[in-house]
This record gives C-alpha cells, structure tokens and sequence, in this order.
C-alpha cells in the first residue's frame, strides 16, 4: 500500500466519521431505525479505513473483513427501504439477516462453496437497492434531487464489492483483476463516502 492509498483511506475515514455525527445529531432528534442503519454503515466504513491503513491490503484476506464489510451495503440498503419502503422492511430487514448470517458461516466456517455463491447475490441486491430506491424517491418528489448521489455511490460500493467478491472466488470480474482492484480500492472508497455523505446530507436537510 502507498502512501497515497493511505492518504485516501484517512480522508474516507475522516468524512465517515462526519456522516456518522451527522446521522447521529438527526437520529437524537428523530428517532428513526433508517438511521441506526446508515450509522452502522459508516462506522464499519470508518472502522475498515482505519484498519487498512495501520495493516494494509492484507487484511482483506482475511474472512472476518469480508463478513464484518457485508454491513456496509446490507446497513444501507435496509436503511433506505426503512424510509422510502416501510411494507417491505420487515421482509428485508430478514433477508440482510440471513445473508449475513450465511455469509459469516460460510467464510468463518470454512465452507468456501457457499461463500462463493452467497457472497456476490448479497452484495448485488444490496447494490441494486442503494442504486434504485434513492432514484426512485428522487423521481416520486420524496428525497431531493441531490440525494441521487447515493445511487452513484450505489454503483461504486456495487462494482468494488463485486470485484472483491470474484477475487474470493478465485474469479475476474470484468477487468477487475487484483492488481487493478487494489490499485483503484483507496480512491474508490473515498469516493463511494463522498457520493453517499453528499446525497444523505442533501436529504437530512430538505
């Protein structure tokens, strides 16, 4: 790892951190399990961008990052169809609990098989939530138009999760080889935490 990779995962830190007080500040205000989600999200951002930095890209070989990471987009996710789709929350909020839980026992017990299957469906419907619904809230008048941000940071945590996850599975995702996800992972995080700080501040103030 660089030092400019370092320089990029501290500013990703440094603006999920700020998210985090942001979210924090409206949930004392309004209660609301959306934002114990984004929250959840932007610590473990926060967290990860920390730990890279002190041990490098060697962490990601190990199986507890790719279980603990899942959080991001499944926290995401489930936050946003809380506040733009409650009938489906319920529903959704299961299916983030039971990925989750398959993908832990999948990389913490060894079943590598399952790993390799349940690990990208997660990450891509994760991935088409965060992308669609803040769109969909944006073309229905719910959300403003700057909160689209959040799809473009949708596509971005889709593309690197997906290319992290074929690596795990012995597989190239595109031109995603390793070289090129490690060379672009530091800049592409930090703009994934820009795109979504940019697009959920733009709704906490509308």
């Amino acid at each position: 790892m660089t030092w400019l990779d370092r320089l990029f995962l501290l500013l990703t830190g440094l603006v999920a951190l700020y998210a985090l007080s942001r979210f924090y500040q409206a949930y004392n205000r309004t209660p609301k399990t959306a934002y114990l989600a984004y929250m959840l999200s932007f610590l473990v951002l926060l967290v990860a961008g920390v730990l890279l930095i002190a041990f490098g890209y060697s962490l990601l070989a190990s199986p507890w990052v790719v279980v603990v990471t899942t959080l991001i987009p499944l926290g995401l996710a489930t936050g946003l169809v809380y506040e733009f789709k409650p009938q489906w929350a319920k529903a959704y909020l299961a299916f983030a609990v039971i990925g989750f839980l398959l993908i832990a026992a999948a990389y913490l017990g060894g079943m590598t098989s399952l790993g390799k299957i349940v690990l990208p469906i997660v990450h891509s419907i994760a991935g088409l939530t965060i992308v669609l619904l803040p769109l969909l809230a944006v073309s229905q008048g719910l959300a403003p138009a700057g909160f689209a941000w959040v799809a473009v940071g949708g596509v971005l945590i889709g593309l690197g999760g997906i290319a992290l996850a074929f690596l795990k599975a012995g597989k190239q995702f595109l031109f995603f080889s390793q070289q090129v996800v490690y060379l672009i992972l530091a800049p592409l995080l930090l703009a994934m935490t820009l795109a979504y700080t940019w697009g959920f501040l733009k709704r906490l103030a509308s």
